[in-house]
């Protein structure tokens, strides 16, 4: 077991000048629509989209609290090939009010909600949903340990 109180946390904020250091990554079978519903649905701005008709060879999404994503269509046989629409990522808001304007969103959507709306009892207030493609996105107030402290 690690102990964490002996681990210094480094903290970076949204407007600081500093790139994301992770960027998760994301392969779609319908790469276009997964990025209008992270972009019309849950609040990600478009940085760059590469490709051309239906094909996305590269996307970077950015989320407007810090970081971004990064997505593409579904590659085959390649060095990076991963299951399409098939992932996790947790989205960190800075209130609560946040998390419930997503929440309405994604149900008037039509997204699956996987986890209802609720306060978890580490003090994150938010949810789970899956996009229409299947990509769990988890929306919550808690920042990680030692961050927003």
């Amino acid at each position: 077991m690690t102990n964490t109180s002996e681990t210094t946390a480094t903290t970076t904020t949204t407007g600081s000048g500093h790139a994301p250091g992770v960027w998760p990554c994301l392969s779609y079978s319908d790469a276009r629509a997964a990025i209008r519903f992270l972009v019309d649905t849950l609040g990600f701005a478009e940085s760059a989209v590469y490709g051309e008709g239906d094909r996305v060879d590269h996307a970077e999404l950015t989320w407007p609290y810090g970081g971004g994503l990064m997505l593409g269509s579904v590659k085959r046989e390649t060095e990076l090939s991963q299951h399409p629409d098939d992932g996790s990522v947790y989205l960190v808001v800075p209130e609560d009010s946040i998390a419930d304007d997503l929440y309405r969103k994604v149900v008037d959507a039509g997204a699956t909600v996987t986890v209802e709306l609720r306060d978890e009892d580490y003090g994150s207030h938010g949810f789970v949903c899956r996009d229409p493609h299947g990509v769990y996105f988890s929306i919550g107030t808690y920042p990680g340990h030692g961050f927003g402290e």
